[in-house]
């Protein structure tokens, strides 16, 4: 499915891009490099009237396993990180935890984590 749209000026044109965050966006305008900067939300943005869709399929090297139905506003194309297990590590110090561990249980008893308030307000002496 094709959808071509058209807005009033360019400005309207992009603020839609970014909401509708499509799956393949081809920029075809005098400007297309200009207005790029301003894509935010695409799985993949093809530049130009010599950049088919179709070199991307089959030959440049983008990715073809791209975000679908609009998701493109919060996800990526796949890429060599999906594959790459992570892992968060965080150390707070003492004065830390006692500048931010108050707010923290306040949190926490709002979510009825009750739990999670203690394992601060313990480690705090409350």
């Amino acid at each position: 499915c094709i959808t071509i749209c058209i807005a009033k000026d360019r400005r309207r044109s992009i603020e839609f891009i970014n909401r509708f965050a499509p799956e393949h966006l081809q920029i075809m305008t005098a400007s297309y490099k200009r207005d790029c900067k301003e894509i935010r939300n695409a799985g993949a943005v093809f530049l130009g009237p010599f950049t088919p869709v179709a070199l991307g399929d089959y030959y440049i090297g983008t990715n073809h396993v791209l975000p679908t139905g609009s998701s493109a506003r919060f996800a990526s194309p796949l890429g060599v990180l999906d594959f790459c297990k992570r892992m968060s590590l965080a150390e707070v110090t003492a004065a830390g935890l006692r500048r931010c561990g108050r707010a923290v249980g306040v949190f926490a008893r709002a979510e009825r984590l009750i739990y999670h308030a203690l394992s601060v307000e313990k480690r705090m002496g409350l």
